[in-house]
């Protein structure tokens, strides 16, 4: 009888527990309960420059941390730029931020803090996260703050890293690697901004080990692709950064991606303009590599979205890529939890555009 009344009795306490949780105005979900999500995130640095700004970055990682299970996500994503100047204090000139360098970073590991020990978080380096100002020089505090080990679900999934300008072994240069029963394996190879001669290589290389050279690859970096209709790939010929060596999108295409067959896809940010023109700032385009298939590039960057450079930082836009079941879909569509939040504004929080919600199909990944 006792047993009766101390289950009656929890069964009634998980009754109110669940009347009393908090209603979520747009929850979001799969569109098959088969799948699998990647959650990704353009650059957070027009977020974490301005103090004002700063929650919104954490909304969007909280919002990551609270749909792990609804949207059954493998990892987040994120494009780098993960805090405006590497190197910085605050000037008169607010229009570069009215935060350090170490607020910024400070910020960006705090949001990340929300994910931490949930779900993991491949973190690209972008431009901003080197030297003083834009990415001209090799030093970064980017492993000071993104750490192997202050993520244990990092842990069970990264397989190789690469050592970084610097020479230390980061996150800089990672490969974590995936599976699922429809999809089998995936690796995710994340390389730094710019990357070197070197880091190609030894991206090539784990595509074609035997460890790797059957599962399905996807490159993520953090300049590769610009944006608008009719996008192409990014160059380090004709720029004015001084880093060198270094390669972005047509070296990086050059040399590796159109040459290995298990590249299939590659996620990029970085790219865009100022102004309130989505297509600027969002692009997607395929190309045919050495054996004849196609390789999809989608480059995905809000930063400048929700006022510009100096407004909001990007009015919490994120791009949840669900792999369907059938092994060979990924539907793309593109959310905000900013508007997502409310009853009021969650009208606005889809985007429905061309380059906003559409489908990628990758038959033959690794025939």
């Amino acid at each position: 009888m006792k047993k009766y009344v101390f289950l009656l009795f929890l069964f009634a306490l998980s009754a109110v527990s669940t009347s009393v949780a908090q209603h979520r105005a747009d929850p979001q979900g799969l569109q098959d309960p088969g799948s699998f999500t990647f959650i990704m995130m353009g650059d957070p640095q027009n977020y974490v420059k301005y103090s004002f700004n700063q929650p919104l970055y954490e909304l969007t990682t909280v919002w990551a941390k609270d749909h792990v299970d609804r949207l059954n996500i493998k990892a987040v994503l994120i494009m780098g730029d993960n805090v405006n100047r590497n190197e910085w204090f605050p000037s008169k000139n607010k229009k570069t931020g009215d935060q350090s360098s170490r607020q910024m970073w400070e910020w960006t590991s705090h949001c990340l803090k929300r994910l931490d020990n949930v779900v993991p978080y491949v973190v690209s380096s972008g431009n901003h996260d080197y030297g003083y100002t834009r990415g001209d020089e090799p030093f970064t505090h980017y492993p000071e703050y993104i750490t192997f080990e202050r993520n244990s679900k990092n842990m069970e999934c990264v397989v190789a890293a690469f050592p970084n300008k610097q020479g230390n072994v980061s996150l800089e240069n990672a490969a974590y690697e995936f599976s699922d029963s429809a999809w089998g394996k995936l690796l995710v190879i994340n390389m730094e901004w710019a990357p070197r001669d070197e880091v190609l290589a030894w991206a090539q290389k784990l595509c074609e080990s035997n460890a790797y050279k059957n599962h399905k690859v996807i490159v993520q970096t953090h300049s590769y692709l610009r944006g608008g209709k009719k996008p192409q790939r990014t160059t380090m010929v004709g720029t004015s950064y001084q880093i060198s060596p270094a390669n972005q999108g047509q070296e990086m295409w050059d040399k590796l991606i159109s040459t290995c067959p298990n590249i299939r896809l590659v996620l990029c940010g970085h790219a865009g303009k100022e102004g309130e023109v989505y297509t600027d700032n969002a692009s997607y385009r395929t190309d045919k590599n050495a054996d004849g298939k196609k390789v999809h590039q989608m480059m995905f960057n809000n930063q400048y979205i929700g006022g510009g450079g100096y407004g909001n930082g990007g009015d919490g836009w994120v791009r949840i890529l669900e792999f369907m079941p059938d092994g060979k879909t990924i539907k793309v569509r593109t959310y905000s939890p900013l508007f997502g939040i409310s009853p009021v504004t969650k009208q606005f929080a889809h985007r429905t555009g061309e380059t906003d919600r559409f489908d990628i199909v990758i038959k033959d990944w690794n025939q």
